[in-house]
């Protein structure tokens, strides 16, 4: 796992191919008026957008999640939002089989820690980080990034 901000993003665009067109879009555009559904894909890098309440620590913990086939970028275009963290290897509570379709494993265990992104950062979340998202009080908007492997 990797939290930093933009300003910084061109350090980590060493660690993957298409990191640099994650991060190119993310300074070239005006996030701000995305909409709530927004879709986007360049050479297969997928950018989800997302407009919305947030999740209580306990509602987002039923998704306490991880990817096999895809890194995650979640950048924090406004609002601050929470995240629960664990290591993959020390789960030991599978919630439901691997859904290849959807690329997610789902995990009960509890977290090992919380993190805050606040306003213009990001996390990256490889396939080794278990994470449940979206936890605030606040209206969010962000994007989610998908980096296949």
């Amino acid at each position: 796992m990797i939290i930093d901000s933009l300003e910084n993003a061109s350090k980590y665009e060493i660690l993957h191919p298409s990191f640099k067109k994650a991060f190119d879009y993310l300074r070239e555009n005006n996030l701000e008026n995305l909409s709530a559904d927004f879709k986007h894909e360049i050479e297969g890098v997928k950018f989800f957008g997302f407009q919305g309440k947030g999740k209580t620590v306990e509602e987002s913990l039923t998704t306490f999640e991880c990817h096999d086939k895809n890194i995650d970028i979640q950048f924090c275009i406004s609002e601050n939002e929470t995240f629960a963290w664990k290591p993959r290897a020390n789960c030991k509570t599978p919630n439901g089989g691997y859904n290849d379709e959807k690329d997610v494993r789902f995990f009960s265990d509890a977290p090992d820690m919380f993190f805050k992104l606040k306003e213009n950062q990001f996390v990256i979340l490889f396939p080794e980080d278990v994470h449940a998202p979206m936890i605030t009080d606040g209206v969010l908007n962000k994007i989610v990034i998908k980096v296949e492997i």
